[in-house]
Parts: structure tokens; C-alpha cells; sequence
């Protein structure tokens, strides 16, 4: 994808000012989402309209009848490629569907063969533009992970109806906080879950891929109650946008102010996932990520080279505290977009070449339990 222009951040800035949100909205969606759009018919033609369909690889900024910006459509999968949404197996993915004070919500719930009497890890996936609880579980093979460790894993499914792209409102101010709008939504599914289910309330984790990575930033500090650890692939700190140009601002160059935790509050441990070549959410973003974390105390910093056979090079950073627990861990994959590392192909946004993100977030949630 090639990097947000300014015009777009004019435009996007015109229209809010002008009183269109939807229509700034509706472009906001669709850069998050990395998709072409077609010109609007009620809309100028320069407006990305909310109901996008994909370009091919080749298409430019001055494509004809092209929105204003150069978009590749995302990785998919390939023909006869298995489907990970499928479970292994023994295992259920069951539809479910959560109502609340916030709204309802659709989820679907993996449930692993492999479930023992002894309460469980819950794991809850939030995914990114355009994708669904299905896509996002074969991309991630995050359900093929369940049925090794006997993990519960969630997945929350956003509506069209509140986002055309199907992204979570992480810009929205409505939705930023506890007990209100979506994090009050996806807390509520999680919740329910331990209700019905025999969940280890210590070992509850949430993690998303781009909005879906800002919204479990903005889990992880709404709720630390209940959330033991985060995971953020490319997505942005909690408090990163409050609008429609902010939100394009902090995408294209990090947040310009960065929102600190309350004083006191139990730091959460984080674990980001994030690539340098990253053009829909620069990388920067992840390195807020982990500074909006970094306030534990002195922590103790030890960098790791590494490369995947036959993949991409990447750095390991870990951020371990006094008795040497690593509370913060920053993977950047050298070369990589914005895509899950390691995912399938059988998914859309994925990159097979590594490294694998769902194994190392798994084993990143499963050495830290809530500590009370």
C-alpha cells in the first residue's frame, strides 16, 4: 500500500469541517481497511463510498474511475488452501450472540477438544477491517493454537451497521472507554464467556490486528480487571485519534500526544507485533504502544536479532522488570506490511513469511497470569 497522502488528510479534514462525518468516516474506513473504493453516487468523486471492492495489484492513484489513493488489495487465499476457520477435529466454533446495556454484539467461540475439567485460558480476537470472525481465525490459526494449549478463544464480529468496513471505532471518543459503546460490548461477551464456561479468571487475554489492535489497546486500559495481557499487531496506543483527521494523523505518523494510564493503575502486559514497511499504520504506532505501557518502573532492556528460515529478519525487544519477568515485548518484522506475521493464507491480511505471531502471543499470554 502506498504511504496516506495529504490530500487525504485535507479531505478528510474538509469534510468533517463541512459537517459530512459519514462521508470522512467512510474514508477513514476504508485507508484502515487497506481497499479500493468506488466512487460514491451521492458523494463527490473523490469520496471513498463505505461499501469498497478490491483493486488489482497494479493499480494506481490515476487509475480511472480509482479513488484518490493507491491501494493493493490484501493478501488471500490461495485456491484450494485449507480453511483454518474450520476447527480441528473434535473442537467447536460455535455463533454466539451477546446483548447488553451498550447494544448486542455477534461472537463466535472456539471451543477446544481438548478442554479439560480445570478452568481454562480465555483468549478474545478482535479483528481488523473487513474481516470476519471466520477470516480472522484462518488467517490467525489462532483456534489450531486452542486445541494445543486447551484454550477458549473468542471473536467478536463488528456490524456493518456501526462501521460500513467493519472496523472497530477505535478513534471514537464513545468507544475509548469502560462501560461505554463497543469496550463495554466485547467486555460483555468476554464476561459472559466465563459465566457459562469453567475460565481461569486469571488467565483471560484479548488481542486485534489494526483496528482491531487499537481496540484491544484501548481493552487493555479500560479493563485491567479483567484482561491479564494484550496483544497489539499493527494497530495504535489507546487515546491515538479522538476524530476523523486525528485518527488519519496518528496512522500516517503517530499520535501527536500520548495518552497516559491513570497513576496507579495495574500495568498490563503488552506484547506487539508490528512490520517497517507498514504504509496503512506506521510502525511508530507500536513503539507508542509499548511507551504508553513503559510506566512499571525501571525495566530492564534486552534486544534479540533474529530471522525466520526462509522469511523475514526481525527485532526482538524485551522489557523485563527487577526479578527479570518480561512485562513488555516488541517484535518489528523487517520488511513485512500490514498484515498478522506468520498468518495463513487461507486468511485475508496475512504474511506467511513469519515470524508466527498467534505462537508468540500464546506463549507471551500463558507465562503472565493476573497478578492481584
Amino acid at each position: 500500500m502506498t504511504p496516506l497522502s495529504q490530500d487525504a488528510m485535507r479531505e478528510a479534514t474538509r469534510l468533517t469541517r463541512g459537517g459530512r462525518l459519514g462521508e470522512a468516516t467512510a474514508l477513514l474506513r476504508c485507508v484502515l481497511g487497506g481497499l479500493a473504493g468506488k466512487a460514491a453516487r451521492d458523494t463527490p468523486p473523490n469520496v471513498i463510498d463505505g461499501e469498497a471492492t478490491s483493486m488489482p495489484d497494479t493499480a494506481s492513484p490515476t487509475t480511472p474511475a480509482a479513488p484518490p489513493l493507491g491501494w493493493r488489495r490484501p493478501v488471500r487465499a490461495r485456491a484450494g488452501a485449507p480453511d483454518a476457520a474450520q476447527p480441528p477435529i473434535g473442537g467447536q466454533f460455535l455463533a454466539r450472540s451477546y446483548a447488553g446495556a451498550a447494544g448486542r454484539l455477534g461472537y463466535k467461540l472456539y471451543i477446544p477438544s481438548t478442554l479439560r475439567d480445570a478452568p481454562a485460558p480465555l483468549l478474545v480476537m478482535l479483528h481488523g477491517c473487513t474481516q470476519s470472525p471466520d477470516d480472522f481465525a484462518a488467517g490467525t490459526r489462532m483456534n489450531a493454537l486452542a486445541e494445543e494449549h486447551g484454550c477458549l478463544v473468542a471473536y467478536p464480529a463488528q456490524e456493518k451497521s456501526a462501521n460500513a468496513q467493519k472496523c472497530w471505532n477505535w478513534f471514537s471518543p464513545a468507544d475509548q472507554h469502560r462501560e461505554m459503546g463497543e469496550p463495554a460490548l466485547i467486555a460483555g461477551i468476554t464476561r459472559a464467556i466465563m459465566a457459562e464456561h469453567r475460565v481461569d479468571p486469571r488467565r483471560v487475554y484479548v488481542a486485534g490486528l489494526s483496528a482491531g489492535g487499537a481496540a484491544a489497546a484501548i481493552m487493555a486500559q479500560a479493563y485491567p480487571d479483567l484482561y491479564a495481557a494484550v496483544g497489539v499487531h499493527s494497530g495504535l496506543a489507546c487515546g491515538a485519534a479522538r476524530d476523523v483527521p486525528s485518527a488519519f494523523a496518528a496512522m500516517r505518523r503517530g499520535a501527536t500526544v500520548l495518552v497516559q494510564p491513570e497513576e496507579g493503575r495495574r500495568i498490563v502486559p503488552t506484547i506487539v507485533f508490528h512490520a517497517d514497511k507498514d504504509t496503512t499504520v506506521h510502525p511508530r504506532n507500536g513503539d507508542q504502544v509499548i511507551a504508553q505501557s513503559a510506566t512499571a518502573g525501571a525495566l530492564r532492556v534486552e534486544v534479540v536479532e533474529g530471522q525466520v528460515a526462509g522469511g523475514h529478519p526481525y527485532r526482538r525487544t524485551i522489557h523485563a522488570d527487577a526479578s527479570g519477568q518480561a512485562v513488555l515485548e516488541q517484535w518489528l518484522v523487517h520488511g513485512g506490511g500490514h498484515a498478522w506475521s506468520g498468518g495463513s493464507p487461507a486468511g485475508t491480511y496475512t504474511d506467511p513469511r513469519g515470524p508466527d505471531a498467534s505462537r508468540e502471543m500464546l506463549r507471551f499470554f500463558l507465562e503472565h497470569p493476573r497478578r492481584d
